[in-house]
């Protein structure tokens, strides 16, 4: 079992950022590759970004368009989000997710899901 907690969600203007954070236990992060995921009130959850277990590779929807970044530190158990330029329409509960193996861009390949952390964004 992989137990994950985000954290880092708030209010920000459009054009500012924000940094979540995923904090694992119960399991190596090192052994699992981990994605954000989103979901805005009345719409699926979406792909927002990827991270593979060991080189690192990253993978990002297109409408990231060069604005957020992922990255992890195994050391620590911890997947970071950090988000810039952020618009109105980025605003959604923001989810962290982990599973073994290779990474996918879809929600049903991950066994492990954090609570969420809501984003929103005013214009």
């Amino acid at each position: 079992q992989v137990q994950l907690v985000e954290s880092g969600g708030g209010l920000v203007q459009a054009g500012g950022s924000l940094t979540l954070s995923c904090v694992a236990s119960g399991r190596t992060l090192s052994n699992y590759s981990m994605a954000w995921f989103r979901q805005a009130p009345g719409k699926e959850r979406e792909f927002v970004t990827a991270i593979s277990r060991n080189r690192g590779n990253t993978y990002y929807a297109d409408f990231v368009q060069g604005r957020f970044t992922i990255s992890r530190d195994n050391t620590k158990n911890t997947v970071f989000l950090q988000m810039n330029s952020l618009k109105p329409e980025d605003t959604a509960v923001y989810y962290c997710a982990a599973r073994p193996g290779l990474g996918s861009m879809k929600v049903s390949m991950y066994d492990y899901w954090g609570q969420g952390t809501q984003v929103s964004v005013s214009s």
